[in-house]
């Protein structure tokens, strides 16, 4: 039996429009319908962030702390942080995450020292507050998991996009499903029905793999 050899295969993002439209029973005639699907397809990557963590967008950052400045600003595409720790001298301590109210709750909140506790503003522009303060003793690198927002379509249609390949069927049915409530409201029922199913499968998959470790209780 004769193979490929390959499994390089995608699909940019004029192949990915391409075939949501046939899906609807459409073609592709115009730079509007182009435009239109560029701009559903954004839509849905936002709706993405609210349907989980999508393990692929999370990635390893740092920020390198001053002394008596308790507040940082982080990136736009920044929507949570996953894990987190204080780096100092080599070693890594842990730091808990509070809530807003706990935050502010604090009296004092220029007490100086490492860094035990961080709160995350989660709003447009992302915002973190240590506490205690940062002090001078010691160089503090503040170490975390970012769940980040997925790349954009872009202007140009040969861009790929952003989601490993086991999420092209769920990619190209969710845009269907966002074109037909446009374009062909008849099918969008039957196209979202495909879509949720898709997208059950592979956000299934998209997990981390640990081994399970079961402990015996005694009495």
């Amino acid at each position: 039996m004769t193979t490929s050899e390959s499994t390089s295969f995608n699909m940019d993002i004029d192949e990915i429009i391409t075939e949501a439209y046939e899906r609807c029973g459409l073609e592709v005639r115009s730079g509007y319908d182009l435009k239109t699907a560029r701009r559903s397809m954004n839509l849905m990557f936002s709706e993405w962030a609210n349907r989980g963590i999508n393990l692929w967008l999370i990635e390893e950052r740092s920020k390198t702390l001053t002394a008596s400045l308790a507040e940082y600003t982080l990136g736009k595409d920044l929507i949570d942080i996953m894990e987190a720790a204080i780096t100092k001298s080599s070693k890594d301590y842990r730091i808990e995450r509070i809530s807003r109210a706990a935050y502010l709750s604090f009296t004092d909140k220029t007490s100086t020292g490492r860094p035990t506790q961080f709160y995350l503003q989660r709003s447009v522009t992302p915002k973190i507050f240590f506490y205690p303060t940062p002090d001078s003793t010691s160089t503090y690198t503040f170490k975390f998991h970012a769940l980040t927002r997925i790349q954009d379509a872009g202007d140009d249609y040969t861009n790929d996009p952003e989601v490993p390949f086991r999420f092209l069927p769920c990619l190209i049915s969710g845009l269907a499903y966002y074109l037909a409530m446009k374009f062909n409201p008849d099918k969008m029922m039957v196209l979202k029905q495909i879509y949720d199913e898709e997208w059950s499968r592979a956000a299934a998959e998209d997990r981390d793999s640990v081994s399970l470790h079961l402990v015996p209780g005694g009495n």
